[in-house]
C-alpha cells in the first residue's frame, strides 16, 4: 500500500559545505498544499499539517526544487 501527498516548497536555501570540495549544501523545506485548486483541497482534507526537510550536496537534485513549486510524495513501504 502507499499514501500520495501533496506538498509545496515554502523555502529553498544554501550554504558551504564543511568539506569545501564537497560545494553547497541545498536546504529545501515543504508543508502541505493548501486550497488554491479542487486538487489541493482535497489533499489538504487529508493532510492538513506536517513537514518535509531535506538537505542534499548534489547540486541537480537542489536545483529540481523551485520555491513555490508543488510536488506529489509517495510513500511506499520499503
Amino acid at each position: 500500500m502507499s499514501v500520495r501527498a501533496k506538498f509545496k516548497v515554502v523555502s529553498t536555501t544554501q550554504r558551504k559545505h564543511w568539506d569545501i570540495q564537497k560545494g553547497n549544501i541545498h536546504e529545501i523545506q515543504l508543508q502541505p498544499v493548501v486550497g488554491d485548486s479542487p486538487e489541493n483541497d482535497r489533499f489538504y482534507a487529508a493532510t492538513p499539517s506536517g513537514a518535509i526537510s531535506l538537505q542534499t550536496v548534489n547540486d541537480e537534485a537542489g536545483a529540481q526544487f523551485e520555491l513555490g513549486g508543488e510536488y506529489y510524495v509517495d510513500f511506499t513501504k520499503a
